[in-house]
């Protein structure tokens, strides 16, 4: 065994101990194994959405996009930046809530608020078929992260089908306490590697930032900045708009707000966030010097910038430690993912159609729902060829169509209806389905338009017809009503 493998492999038996570790003393029971007992303090809340921000994605798709596609992947540093703005005065609000009724899911606030299970159903579903394309992203950039610092000696379906049973079984046994433990690992390693990479090839290769952007605007004229049409202006700020709304809109996120005892924990949170952040420029350091180190990635390729210029670098042993960091940024939100669509389905699509079921056999069934929902997203990621970024961007066009119904329910009294949200839900995900499976753009619909439009992210022009929907059938519907009485 190589020392990258046998690091990789040690990191990968402490994930698993950590997971199994975590659930001592404690009878997991629905509340225990979802949302902590709603017990986590500022830390633990911390670094489980903080998960959010450092996951493969950011790991190799935002070291991929720098090398790839230059300035728009600066994007991915403008929107946790605002999202954590939000949090400040969203989740407090969502927290008092869900404490409140004892809500386990993001379904749970919806049915709650608008009375309406079928809208429960409705949101479950739009929630699952965001967070498969997300548990996707993880597994691919976890096979390629292993089988790269490996060197080969692991292939990546191999990667994938160790690393997710690990992660079924765990989740099963422990729930969100085995994440929240496996996080502080996570984050102290993420720290470690993406600070250290992002400092010292620069300067390794280059001798310092300045020379590296020099040298890369030398060869790659016009590569740092925005391009006139495509991934233009209209088009950053519209991706940066969609992501930070819908930040929260996953379905774990969200319910990690849940696991929080107190309101306060988010306002510390959101005051600190924004400056983690910041580490995601040492990603895109890296990301950026291997442009001229290791020419030629392209599509996928990209996304291997980082483990192909580590692998210049360094011996095998840092490549291993690096290999073990990228590990545990796809376990953490990885088993988060799972255990929030299991619970999903469980609690608000299987009960709806079986009201009678107990809490504890809506437990059993949800974990015994981690392992189906993780086949069928090893059985896309092992068929599926779609970089990175592109997978976490189709995830967040689905789960932001949630975001206008949340808003119009915060107050007492929703301001949609049932019907108005469901409909305005349907609207918008029926139009990122039609564009995402025929292909279809606004400039190739709008030749004509000016690229200001035409270059708008299509999760946006399918928030604005999903709010236009909500508005109309919403007021339609509560005037029917107030005649009717």
């Amino acid at each position: 065994m190589n020392p990258a493998l046998a690091v990789i492999a040690l990191f990968l038996v402490l994930s698993f101990a950590l997971g199994l570790l975590a659930r001592r003393g404690r009878t997991m029971n629905l509340e225990q194994w979802s949302v902590g007992g709603r017990g986590f303090g500022a830390v633990f809340v911390f670094l489980l959405m903080a998960g959010e921000i450092y996951t493969t994605f950011t790991f190799l798709g935002g070291s991929g996009w720098a090398y790839g596609r230059g300035a728009p992947a600066f994007y991915i540093l403008c929107y946790g930046a605002i999202a954590y703005s939000i949090s400040y005065f969203l989740l407090p609000v969502i927290w008092r809530y869900a404490t409140a009724h004892q809500l386990h899911s993001q379904a749970d606030f919806f049915v709650r608020k608008y009375d309406s299970p079928a809208l429960g159903v409705l949101v479950s579903l739009v929630g699952v078929a965001g967070l498969i394309p997300y548990l996707v992203l993880q597994l691919k950039g976890l096979g390629i992260i292993v089988s790269e610092t490996s060197y080969g000696a692991i292939s990546v379906p191999v990667a994938v089908w160790i690393s997710i049973t690990a992660l079924v079984v765990y989740v099963i046994i422990s729930g969100v306490h085995g994440s929240a433990w496996t996080a502080v690992a996570k984050d102290i390693m993420i720290l470690a590697v993406a600070v250290g990479l992002g400092l010292y090839l620069p300067w390794h290769y280059y001798g310092g930032l300045g020379p590296m952007f020099d040298a890369i605007a030398k060869a790659k004229p016009g590569f740092l900045s925005l391009p006139a049409k495509g991934m233009s202006v209209s088009w950053f700020v519209s991706t940066v708009l969609l992501t930070s709304l819908g930040f929260y809109m996953w379905p774990h996120a969200f319910a990690s707000a849940y696991t929080a005892k107190s309101e306060r924990v988010f306002r510390k949170n959101a005051s600190v966030m924004p400056l983690y952040q910041l580490v995601l420029l040492f990603v895109f350091f890296t990301g950026f010097a291997a442009i001229l180190r290791v020419p030629g990635l392209t599509g996928t390729q990209a996304d291997l910038s980082l483990l192909k210029v580590s692998k210049l670098a360094f011996s095998p042993l840092v490549v291993g430690l690096i290999g073990a960091a990228g590990l545990l940024t796809a376990l953490v939100p990885g088993s988060m993912i799972l255990m929030s669509a299991s619970t999903i389905l469980a609690k608000n699509v299987y009960r709806s159609f079986a009201p009678s079921a107990s809490e504890r056999a809506i437990s059993w069934i949800a974990r015994a729902l981690v392992p189906v929902v993780a086949l069928v997203a090893v059985w896309i990621t092992l068929s599926s060829g779609e970089e990175i970024v592109p997978l976490l961007l189709l995830g967040y066009n689905f789960v932001t169509q949630l975001f206008p119904s949340l808003i119009l329910s915060l107050p007492s009294r929703p301001l949609a209806t049932p019907a108005g949200s469901m409909a305005g839900i349907v609207t918008g995900v029926a139009t990122i389905l039609w564009t995402s499976l025929s292909k279809i753009t606004l400039a190739r619909l709008f030749p004509q338009w000016p690229s200001v439009i035409t270059d708008l992210n299509v999760g946006i022009v399918a928030m604005i017809a999903n709010i236009v929907v909500l508005v109309v059938v919403s007021l339609m519907t509560r005037k029917r009503a107030a005649e009717a009485s």
